[in-house]
């Protein structure tokens, strides 16, 4: 059975994918790049790859979505699953069931950060265009090589995007805000490691100091400095530059009071005014 990892993007999902990896998948909370490859993202091309297909829609690897995670899950093991995909259905197809999947862990950031996370990231000139990144309730994001159309994420608009699986019945969702992570990543990560540990069955018990190893190890400022060191190999490259884009990039300097136009700033407090106060966010 898959557990999520859903987010939007740019709102600590590669975060919690290494405090996990680094939990579950280490001896003593170590953590390298490598270890996130075992909590890898879906939908990705490895997965579809069966499948004679002629991929000429941006949305035909949709129609495999369930068959892929039924192959996935055939062997009976609890997988961890990175996301940015909104649950629904494509064409009157699902996304995801409560035969492949036993829970979700959603991660939510304060869009009006997010926003400038998403046109850093990619590469965009204005705010305006990140804004209608997010605002977009039909936003996609694909990849394309050769007419081939891969990776297919159904995003929707931030909002929609969150409550697609916070909101849902199908089975259990833990929301971690990010905020709550910087503030107090040990009482974050326990609550996180215990949901995974009852929804996956699984008979662990929480180990403290282990986990204050994989926090440790997993710092913004650690993961910053060894993208720098060793390159990231998840991370973009950029089709103005050519170069890889910077994944781990601002950390807490990332703030919308001091960064975001006045302008900008005042379009997200209308738009996301319910979804601002539903999280405690500031407006």
């Amino acid at each position: 059975m898959i557990i999520w990892l859903a987010s939007y993007p740019k709102s600590g999902n590669t975060w919690i994918r290494s405090l996990l990896a680094s939990y579950y998948y280490s001896e003593n909370g170590e953590f390298e790049f490598k270890l996130l490859n075992k909590i890898y993202g879906f939908p990705a091309r490895k997965f579809f790859r069966d499948y004679k297909d002629s991929l000429n829609s941006v949305d035909d690897t949709a129609k495999y979505w369930i068959k892929a995670q039924e192959k996935i899950n055939s062997d009976n093991k609890l997988r961890l699953f990175k996301t940015h995909n909104a649950l629904g259905s494509i064409n009157n197809i699902d996304f995801t069931n409560n035969e492949n999947t036993c829970g979700c862990i959603y991660i939510v950031r304060d869009p009006r950060n997010v926003v400038t996370s998403i046109k850093d990231y990619y590469e965009m000139d204005t705010y305006e265009e990140a804004q209608d990144f997010m605002f977009n309730k039909k936003k996609v994001l694909y990849e394309e090589t050769n007419g081939k159309y891969t990776n297919f994420n159904f995003l929707g608009s931030w909002s929609i995007n969150y409550k697609s699986w916070i909101d849902n019945k199908i089975f259990p969702a833990l929301l971690v805000k990010y905020e709550d992570l910087e503030i107090n990543p040990l009482n974050v990560l326990e609550k996180i490691i215990t949901f995974v540990n009852d929804v996956g069955k699984l008979k662990n018990q929480f180990n403290r100091n282990k986990a204050i190893n994989s926090i440790n190890n997993c710092s913004f400022e650690v993961l910053e400095k060894k993208e720098k060191n060793e390159g990231f190999h998840e991370a973009n490259y950029g089709d103005k530059t050519g170069k890889k884009i910077k994944f781990f990039n601002r950390g807490k300097k990332n703030n919308w009071k001091i960064i975001l136009p006045k302008k900008i700033l005042k379009e997200f407090n209308n738009e996301f005014y319910e979804d601002l106060k539903i999280f405690d966010y500031e407006i």
